[in-house]
């Protein structure tokens, strides 16, 4: 379940469910709206903060996911309190909650963070307003205090690999999905949205994405009209539309230019009778109808009346699998996308994990150059203008420098070799300082000016500089 990590060292810890692990009731009953993420985030940090077992927290909440990205040294402890908090926050059973989740935790969480924002894990393959999400996931936490240094570098990384995957592939370009391609059909044949009425029948998942898509090409108005008028006064909210009880339907149809029907319903919601009543009102203006609900919500005798033209699933599905086709030839170079910016992810925080380390060396070599600088200072202030003797004092500053810099490795080299492992410490020593580009840039040097370079079997000893 986790990943192989050094408990002692902080980790990324994901705690989440989407799509493709929990139906939609659950997604419902355990999703946030934007205004409540910054508590929710605020509020599992603070408890995981108080028991020691969380550093950072994010939070993603969308209608097909909710992830916990976390920042820890114990991943263990870690991920059952979220389990349970989430569970609290939402009044569900932790061990009926359990069976949802997923757990990942190191490398396998950040790259599921980057599939997140590129588009592969989505339901809609490459849909670009999971980008927006993850965004918003991040300045909420932020506004709480709830995210750090580890998490805003990690979900801007994540944002810059989404954007690449948009920009250099085409798994973003045309449409997927049947909301989507119904409105792009309507502005084909309607032209300009913004001068039109649309109405969607229904308030479920599919309605949402054609309101949206809807309300995406600056359509006038939005009508949305469903038999649970509350259901549809949510939707109406959502896109800036305005709700219609179920009993003003045919005063609806006689208004509108395009109607989108999506609900659940086992049975016809829209007979050729009450579109015929509607169209003697219209006058004869045509009236174009979109029916992406299955089992189809619109009678397809329809067909039969003048100045109405129906769609159905079937008839946009042609266009829809062509574009998911080019999305998901794409895959592998977003693929490929990931793994540069994960690699570099990894990098930065690999970095970050020795800069204390890298911070005392570069103090340790200051505060002993800064001494012998002064050391030398002091000395050439109570001597003649001798040219002469400024070199030689500067030439005895820089081996006591260097002495002193060397002499404690030196010595714990020597007795790591006498305990074998000398050829392991005098590798690191080669990679970390480069000393065999150094010989051999020294011996290029010396070509060029024709001095000798000691060689390996004829080591200039370190106390021949002195420690006067």
């Amino acid at each position: 379940m986790y990943s192989n990590v050094d408990p002692k060292t902080p980790s990324i810890l994901l705690v989440g469910l989407n799509h493709r692990t929990a139906p939609i009731d659950v997604r419902e009953q355990l999703s946030f709206d934007a205004c409540a993420l910054p508590m929710v985030a605020h509020d599992l940090f603070s408890l995981g903060a108080k028991q020691g077992v969380l550093q950072e927290v994010v939070v993603i909440s969308t209608c097909n996911r909710l992830e916990v990205y976390a920042v820890t040294a114990t991943p263990t402890l870690a991920a059952p309190l979220i389990e349970a908090q989430i569970a609290h926050q939402r009044q569900a059973k932790p061990d009926a909650l359990r069976a949802y989740l997923y757990i990942q935790s190191g490398d396998a969480a950040i790259d599921h963070l980057f599939r997140v924002a590129s588009g592969l894990d989505s339901l809609i393959l490459g849909e670009a307003q999971i980008l927006g999400q993850v965004a918003h996931a991040l300045a909420a936490a932020q506004s709480s205090g709830a995210s750090g240094p580890i998490l805003t570098q990690l979900f801007n990384r994540a944002l810059h690999c989404g954007k690449r995957a948009r920009t250099e592939t085409p798994i973003g370009s045309s449409t997927t999905s049947i909301s989507h391609a119904a409105v792009r059909q309507a502005e084909r044949l309607l032209g300009d949205l913004s001068r039109r009425h649309a109405l969607v029948i229904g308030a479920g998942e599919m309605a949402e994405l054609a309101a949206t898509a809807l309300q995406q090409h600056d359509i006038a108005s939005i009508l949305c009209i469903n038999r649970t008028l509350a259901r549809a006064e949510q939707l109406a909210m959502k896109v800036g539309g305005r709700a219609v009880d179920w009993a003003r339907l045919d005063e609806a149809l006689a208004t509108v230019d395009l109607v989108i029907s999506a609900t659940a319903a086992p049975h016809l919601v829209l007979s050729a009778a009450e579109v015929a009543q509607a169209m003697r009102a219209r006058t004869g203006r045509p009236l174009l109808l979109f029916d992406i609900a299955l089992p189809r919500d619109i009678d397809p005798d329809v067909d039969g009346l003048p100045d109405v033209l129906r769609y159905d699933i079937d008839h946009l599905r042609s266009s829809v699998e062509a574009n998911l086709a080019r999305r998901e030839a794409a895959i592998p170079h977003v693929e490929a996308i990931i793994a540069e910016e994960t690699a570099a992810f990894a990098a930065w925080l690999g970095g970050r994990a020795v800069l204390p380390v890298v911070i005392e060396l570069r103090r340790h070599a200051e505060t002993i150059a800064h001494q012998e600088v002064q050391r030398t200072v002091q000395r050439l202030r109570h001597q003649p203008s001798d040219p002469d003797y400024v070199a030689r004092e500067v030439e005895r500053l820089a081996g006591r420098i260097v002495a002193k810099l060397l002499h404690t490795p030196t010595v714990r080299l020597k007795a790591q070799a006498a305990d074998g492992n000398g050829a392991h410490y005098a590798q690191v020593l080669n990679e970390l300082f480069a000393l065999a580009s150094s010989a051999a840039g020294a011996e290029n040097a010396a070509r060029r000016t024709g001095r000798s370079v000691p060689r390996p079997s004829q080591p200039v000893p370190i106390g021949v500089y002195g420690h006067d």
